[in-house]
C-alpha cells in the first residue's frame, strides 16, 4: 500500500465525553481520561508506565481538516507529513493511507518511510550535510533531494549517473525575510527576529547560490530533474500574516529565477512550523492557546499570498507542498505517568509530585520550554486544590515537567496524563541516567496496540563494551 494507491479510509467515530481536550481525548462519565474508546487508567495498568499513548483517528482528523484547509484554497496541494515529529512506523502507515506523503532528515527516517510502504514520489529528504548512503537510498527509490550545499549537485549527479537513474531535486534556499526584520516569537532557531533566526540556521542556500546550481543542473547534467524551491519558517511565529511574507518573499525568488535562468520553479515547498492552540495551553512557554489561529486561518494566508504574488509577478501559481508536523501529531499523544513519592513544604506553599516519567521522555520541555497542560488521569474531573504542585520526574537533573500548576491533590499510585505530546516525544527520547525509554500504543476506538515495545535494561546496557585492558585490571591477578 502506498500513499497514491486508491484505498478507504476508515469513518471516524467521534465519542462523546463530559469534557473534551481533543476530538478523542477526553474525561468520560466514571471520571477517567479516555483516549477513543479506552480508559487510561486500564491503559496504565495494562501496558505499565511510562506510557505514550496515540490516537490514530485524531491523526487521521488532523491530516483530513489540514489538508481540506489549503485544498479549499489553492488547486494543487500536496502534505507531506514531517516524519521527525513522529517516525513510528505504525503512523506513517496511518499517513499513507490518508494520501499524505513525507519529510525525511536521515537515512534512517527516510527508511523507515520507504518500509512502510510510502510511494516515493510523495517523499522528500532534506538536510544540511547528506550521507551518501542517504542520497543513494533517494536515487534509487526515486525520492526528491532538497540540495543544501553547493557540492551537493555534484554529488547527486554523480549517484544518478552511476545508477542511470533521473533523480528530482529542489534548492532549499535561504530568504532574507527583510518583512520580519522587527518580528519577534518563539526562539525557534536561537535567538533574534524572525529574520535573524533565519539568517543564522544552518539551512538553505543564498540566491546568487541558488541560480548557480538552476544553471549547472539545467545545462550539464541531464539525470537530474529541477522540481521546487523550498523554505522552513519552523514554529518561530504563530501569527499567519509572518506566514505570508515568507510565501511572498519564496514567489519572488521563483520569479526572480525564471528572470536570471529561464526556469520557473514547478512547485514551492513552504515548510512547517505551523501552529495551533487550546484553551489549556500548548506550545512554546505556552503561548498557543485559544485565541491562536486555526488550520484555516494559516491556509487562507499562505494561499492568498501566493495567488496574489503569481498575480503581480505574472507567474502561473505552483504546486504547493506543505511539510506539517507538530499541528498534524502533537494533539494525537498523551504521555502517561505514575506517581510516587508526593513531598509538601508547607512554609513556602510548595507541593512536589514525583512521576515516574520524565523529561527524557518530552525533551522539548527543558530545551524549548514548551508547556504540556497536566491531566489527573484517574481523578480528571476533580477540582484543583493545590495551586503550587510542581510535577516533578525521577532524573539527577530538575527535571521539571510542569510548574506550579494547580491540580487535585495527589497520592502514590495516581496517574497524570501530559498532553499534545505525539510531536518530538517519543522521535527524541532519551537514555540519560540510564533510563529505558517507554512503550507506545496506539489506540483506535476500544482496540490498543503496542506500537513501539518498552526497552528493557539490556537495551540500554547492550551498547556498552569493556577493553580486556581495562577488564585485566580490574579483575585479571586478584
Amino acid at each position: 500500500m502506498t500513499a497514491t494507491s486508491e484505498t478507504t479510509t476508515p469513518e471516524l467515530s467521534y465519542p462523546q465525553f463530559d469534557k473534551h481536550f481533543t476530538e478523542f481525548v477526553g474525561v468520560a462519565a466514571d471520571g477517567h481520561l479516555w483516549v477513543e474508546g479506552r480508559d487510561c487508567v486500564e491503559l496504565a495498568q495494562t501496558f505499565g508506565t511510562p506510557l505514550y499513548v496515540l490516537s490514530e483517528s485524531q491523526l487521521r482528523h488532523n491530516l483530513r481538516r489540514f489538508r481540506a484547509a489549503f485544498e479549499a484554497r489553492y488547486p494543487a496541494v500536496e502534505v507531506l507529513f514531517a516524519n521527525k515529529s513522529n517516525n513510528g512506523l505504525a503512523v506513517r502507515h496511518v499517513v499513507n493511507q490518508e494520501g499524505v506523503g513525507g519529510d525525511c532528515f536521515g537515512v534512517n527516517e527516510l527508511y523507515l518511510a520507504l518500509i512502510a510502504g510510502t510511494d516515493p514520489g510523495t517523499l522528500v529528504l532534506n538536510g544540511s550535510n547528506k550521507s551518501d548512503e542517504e542520497l543513494e537510498m533517494a536515487v534509487q527509490n526515486g525520492v526528491c533531494i532538497n540540495l543544501d550545499a553547493l557540492d551537493e549537485l555534484d554529488r547527486v549527479n554523480a549517484t544518478a549517473t552511476r545508477l542511470g537513474r533521473d533523480a528530482e531535486i529542489g534548492i532549499r534556499v535561504k530568504l532574507e525575510l527583510k518583512a520580519l526584520e522587527e518580528r519577534f516569537g518563539a526562539a525557534a532557531h536561537g535567538e533574534g527576529s524572525l529574520a535573524e533566526q533565519g539568517r543564522n540556521h544552518k539551512w538553505g542556500m543564498p540566491f546568487d547560490q541558488t541560480v548557480e546550481m538552476v544553471k549547472r543542473a539545467g545545462q550539464d547534467m541531464p539525470n537530474l530533474k529541477l522540481k521546487e524551491i523550498s523554505y522552513h519558517l519552523g514554529r518561530a511565529s504563530n501569527v499567519p500574516d509572518d506566514f505570508a511574507h515568507m510565501v511572498r518573499e519564496l514567489i519572488g525568488w521563483c520569479a526572480r529565477l525564471r528572470d536570471e535562468t529561464g526556469w520557473t520553479p514547478p512547485h514551492v515547498d513552504i515548510g512547517g512550523g505551523w501552529a495551533w492552540g487550546r484553551p489549556e495551553k500548548t506550545g512554546p512557554g505556552g503561548e498557543d492557546g485559544a485565541e491562536t489561529p486555526s488550520y484555516e486561518d494559516f491556509a487562507a494566508a499562505a494561499c492568498g499570498a501566493i495567488v496574489d504574488e503569481c498575480k503581480k509577478l505574472d507567474l502561473a501559481p505552483p504546486g504547493l507542498r506543505i511539510e506539517p508536523g507538530r499541528a498534524i501529531s502533537a494533539s494525537i499523544g498523551i504521555t502517561l505517568g505514575r506517581v510516587g513519592a508526593v513531598k509538601e513544604w508547607p512554609d513556602y506553599g510548595k507541593t512536589w509530585v514525583n512521576v515516574d516519567c520524565s523529561t527524557n521522555h518530552l525533551i522539548r520541555i527543558p530545551m524549548a520550554h514548551w508547556y504540556h497542560h497536566i491531566v489527573a488521569a484517574n481523578k480528571a474531573a476533580e477540582p484543583a486544590t493545590k495551586a503550587a504542585t510542581t510535577v516533578v520526574g525521577p532524573l539527577c537533573a530538575l527535571d521539571h515537567l510542569g510548574d506550579d500548576r494547580s491540580l487535585p491533590a495527589f497520592e502514590r499510585r495516581d496517574l497524570i496524563a501530559l498532553l499534545d505530546t505525539g510531536s518530538y516525544g517519543e522521535s527524541t527520547a532519551a537514555n540519560y541516567n540510564a533510563q529505558q525509554r517507554p512503550a507506545t500504543v496506539m489506540v483506535s476506538g476500544d482496540a490498543a496496540d503496542v506500537t513501539t515495545v518498552r526497552e528493557n535494561r539490556a537495551n540500554v546496557v547492550g551498547r556498552y563494551q569493556v577493553p580486556p585492558r581495562l577488564l585485566a585490571g580490574s579483575f585479571a591477578g586478584g
